[in-house]
């Protein structure tokens, strides 16, 4: 009910719950704490039904951050040692969608340690550099502020907490001209390639955010940002077919026999990259 905003039947149905009988003392301050606080961040749907009261587009993100904080911290209510849990879950873990959401609900509890505990794990030598930009993106959400030193192989990274990317437009333009380059060549010659190498780009550039790598493709002219399009357009296409045609991608971006050694470098960065993931799809 809450994913699809029936915000005045989950309301009905709380208030149904408390009436009933038999159940765990914790279950009914659970729902009692649930209903106080949709009653006060929906006092329309309360009053009038959800029908009047939908939400505006520029809410809905607020909503779920909103809805989100409230069961954390309900859930810490409940198990003091509830951040503790999901700390062990981050560090100790594989990469896993379980990880990921136990990253998103640290964002909402406060002290414990929570802060110091992450950036200690966070600078070790064998952390995930897609773990380790979902963490970047927790402490900035958390408030933290200062530099984090990242071991990524044998490169050191120095990264700026505040300046973590939240969102996806939150990133440099350079990195959505690739997509749209990629978009421009998908529309006319694989329509479904566009959605796949979405996909991939958007984990790729958070494991190699902060690197020498990402800057050099921020400070890149165009022509290397159609190198790494041509690329990105290669693997993909040549995952989902099976065949590799590389004369015919490096032609659809303009990537010249001198360009090809930069092309190549790309396109393995990009396999590496997949071989080497662990998130559990």
């Amino acid at each position: 009910m809450l994913e699809s905003e029936r915000y005045g039947e989950a309301m009905e149905l709380l208030r149904f719950l408390l009436q009933c009988q038999g159940q765990e003392e914790r279950n009914y301050e659970e729902w009692r704490s649930l209903l106080e606080w949709l009653e006060t961040a929906f006092p329309y749907a309360s009053q009038n039904g959800d029908a009047e009261g939908a939400v505006h587009p520029e809410d809905e993100d607020l909503r779920e951050e909103d809805m989100a904080r409230f069961l954390a911290k309900s859930k810490m209510n409940e198990d003091t040692g509830y951040p503790k849990k999901l700390l062990q879950r981050v560090m100790n873990e594989p990469l896993s969608e379980a990880t990921i959401l136990a990253l998103e609900q640290l964002s909402y509890l406060e002290g414990g340690g929570v802060d110091e505990e992450l950036t200690t794990w966070l600078q070790g030598d064998n952390v995930h550099p897609l773990l380790q930009f979902r963490t970047l993106q927790t402490l900035k959400r958390r408030g933290m502020q200062g530099t984090v030193k990242l071991i990524r192989g044998h490169e050191k990274v120095l990264v700026e907490i505040e300046s973590v990317p939240l969102q996806t437009e939150d990133f440099p333009p350079q990195v959505s001209h690739v997509l749209e380059r990629v978009a421009g060549q998908a529309e006319v010659h694989e329509p479904t390639l566009y959605y796949f190498a979405q996909e991939l780009w958007g984990q790729f550039i958070m494991s190699i955010y902060g690197s020498d790598e990402y800057r050099k493709l921020l400070e890149g002219e165009d022509v290397l940002l159609d190198i790494w399009a041509g690329a990105l357009h290669q693997f993909v296409s040549e995952s989902l077919n099976g065949s590799r045609q590389e004369e015919e991608t490096r032609g659809m971006y303009g990537i010249t026999d001198s360009m090809r050694f930069q092309f190549e470098g790309a396109y393995r960065a990009l396999k590496g990259f997949v071989k080497t993931s662990l998130l559990d799809k």
